[in-house]
């Protein structure tokens, strides 16, 4: 698919389709959610981005809602379809489908319904998809303790678009490769000639690290799964409980993201875990140390009697300070002890290994002294090694695990897609569940609905009275107010458009037309002035004469004019779509007066009404066939004739009444 070829691609939003990995491949799966993500494309921008595409792959003009009012049934169908979906993905993915003349569209929506049908919704399946999310791209991924370093600018420039992710650095010879290592924990230097050289600190001398960015920044791989893992995790979730075949060993992924946190910081290590530990609680652990030491020689000071004979005591008054001597003299197997359990609470407290055992020996003196202090030096060579160990076990365990997952990128994003789009078959499997839905089928003209539905009722789905209705050719749709012709062209637009999209009606069973415009006339509020009558005549003359094969909806026309004229108008749009072989419902409490207008025959339907009980009108919902059904003036009068006696003059008045009907 070329992208510039879509409807509404232009320069700019080509130029931000390109910033994604695989653009082609989002709009051809209709990922709103990748496409959503590249830069400046809105939700509502990427849905209308994805329906071009389908619709350019599938050479769909568009155009089959043709009115306001179709558009508005549309829409209150795809609210009821976002609103039994999980995921705020499969609302927007919800958006995507959309009614359509062409075979093929309606066919590949066809597929995915006729799956969704079969599956079994249930509340595991639910609860799984509930924490279930798009994938994200961490894009503040940066790494300060390691750096490249090249000689050549042409490398320089490709390292810089490689690798972002670290800085980049031109070196003219060893020693400013070596200053370098002074300020960075790793240096990789790509350049062949300064292998073998001899620097202090970590430099690595790799010429192919570019084509392996893997080993060279960990973080990029482990940063995604991080920002990821509670979403693979649930789409690992969806597929166990929905069934859902996966190649991915999901034991061995969800093993792997257990070693990293949120961040991408792998956490699971004991070696390393030991020693950021370690390096975290130095400080605290020595200190603690030496005053578990001068803790244990006030004590034994305290407790000890130390005669000073003459010699000593001249021997001091000389030195002018000092009782070393004496400590070494008197406390010698005190401090020795008191020493040890300092070394011993420091090295519990670290957890130490034995070759930093022996660096941890030399931080305490080895001759009596009180008080008893650190060696700074010794501590400083001691941070300096458990940090060196500490940051190099860090990048073996991040090259391991990012290396255990960079090849999973692929199949993970497409276990996270798929279960993505089960929120799609779950939205449409439950609204058909609710509904009592089928799959409708496709006929040249006229529809034949058994036992239908409007889905567009605030009622709740099993409360609304299935109707039966069939209309081949243009019929005239009357009854009294209140009794459901509205919802009848509501029931009838609904499964119509619902059956184009590829979806399951609300029925029994269903026939529909297979038409390239619906065309819905909502009903008029109140007469209109005379130019827009004119706009209004002219619309349906613009309608009767095109080409497309249609299905027109014409709620309560009459009132563009005088009921005379209306009657008149109505009649010759009647013909007209006649003509136009169209398939139609024409509402009307005129359909008398248009029958008697028209020079062709039409057929009159009726929703037949039973009767006014306890002021609650009563109807058939189902219209009748060829009947003309009865106002409501004619009721109410019908009613006070029955209520009244036959002896008076109100029952002679009311009878006569319904002689005019």
């Amino acid at each position: 698919m070329e992208i510039e070829a879509i409807p509404g691609v232009g320069p700019k939003t080509r130029e931000a389709l390109t910033a994604l990995d695989d653009p082609e491949g989002a709009l051809e799966r209709g990922d709103v959610a990748t496409i959503a993500s590249a830069p400046g494309l809105s939700q509502g921008r990427a849905v209308r981005l994805v329906r071009n595409a389908i619709r350019h792959r599938h050479d769909d003009p568009g155009g089959f809602l043709a009115t306001d009012r179709a558009e508005a049934v549309y829409k209150g169908l795809l609210d009821r379809l976002a609103d039994r979906t999980v995921t705020e993905y499969g609302r927007q993915r919800v958006e995507t489908f959309y009614p359509s003349a062409v075979d093929a569209r309606i066919a590949e929506t066809e597929t995915v319904a006729t799956r969704a049908l079969e599956r079994d919704v249930d509340q595991a399946v639910l609860d799984a998809l509930n924490g279930l999310e798009p994938l994200s791209e961490p894009r503040d991924v940066r790494v300060r303790d390691r750096c490249l370093a090249t000689t050549d600018a042409e490398t320089y420039s490709k390292a810089r678009d490689a690798i972002p992710e670290v800085s980049v650095e031109l070196v003219e010879d060893t020693r400013s490769l070596a200053d370098l290592a002074r300020g960075y924990a790793t240096v990789i230097a790509l350049d062949e000639e300064f292998a073998g050289i001899d620097i202090d600190g970590d430099v690595q001398v790799q010429p192919n690290a570019l084509a392996s960015p893997v080993e060279v920044v960990p973080e990029r791989v482990l940063s995604f799964y991080g920002a990821n893992r509670e979403s693979i995790r649930a789409a690992a979730a969806v597929h166990r409980v929905a069934g859902l075949d996966c190649e991915l060993d999901l034991e061995g992924l969800l093993e792997a993201l257990d070693r990293i946190d949120g961040q991408g910081t792998v956490t699971s290590d004991e070696e390393l875990s030991r020693l950021t530990t370690a390096v975290s609680e130095l400080e605290q652990a020595v200190s603690t140390a030496e005053s578990i030491a001068n803790d244990r020689l006030t004590e034994a000071i305290s407790e000890t009697d130390v005669t000073v004979d003459g010699g000593d005591l001249l021997s001091l008054a000389e030195r002018g300070a000092g009782v070393d001597s004496i400590l070494a003299r008197e406390l010698e197997a005190e401090f020795e002890v008191a020493v040890q359990a300092a070394r011993d609470h420091f090295q519990e407290a670290l957890v130490l290994e034995p070759e930093e055992i022996a660096t941890g020996e030399r931080l305490f003196p080895e001759e009596p002294t009180f008080p008893v202090e650190r060696n700074d030096a010794v501590l400083s060579r001691l941070e300096e090694e458990l940090t060196t160990a500490r940051d190099r076990r860090a990048g073996q365990v991040k090259q391991e695990v990012a290396a255990e997952l960079a090849d999973q990128r692929e199949p993970v994003t497409d276990l996270v897609h798929r279960a993505l789009e089960l929120d799609i078959e779950v939205a449409i499997a439950r609204f058909a569940a609710d509904f009592d839905c089928v799959m409708a089928e496709h006929n040249g003209s006229g529809f034949n609905i058994t036992g239908g539905r409007s889905p567009l009722l605030e009622e709740p789905p099993e409360a609304v009275e299935p109707v039966d209705y069939a209309v081949n050719g243009v019929s005239l749709l009357s009854g009294v107010n209140s009794g459901g012709k509205t919802t009848t062209l509501d029931m009838v637009a609904s499964i119509t458009i619902l059956a184009h999209m590829g979806l399951p009606v609300p029925a029994e069973s269903a026939t529909v037309p297979s038409v390239e415009e619906v065309h819905y006339h909502a009903k008029s509020r109140g007469t209109l002035d005379a130019g827009a009558l004119e706009t209004t005549v002219t619309d349906f003359a613009t309608l009767a004469s095109g080409s497309a094969t249609k299905l027109v909806l014409v709620d309560e026309l009459e009132s563009i004019t005088e009921p005379g004229a209306s009657a008149k108008i109505i009649a010759g749009i009647v013909e007209a779509l006649q003509e136009a072989d169209a398939t139609a419902v024409i509402v009307s409490h005129l359909a008398g007066g248009i029958q008697d207008a028209c020079e062709t025959s039409v057929t009159v339907d009726g929703i037949r009404a039973i009767g006014l009980e306890d002021g609650e009108l009563r109807v058939e919902r189902s219209p009748e066939k060829n009947h003309l059904a009865r106002s409501t003036p004619e009721l109410i009068v019908e009613k006070l004739a029955g209520e009244s006696s036959e002896a008076s003059d109100e029952h002679s008045f009311y009878r006569q009444l319904l002689s005019k009907f």
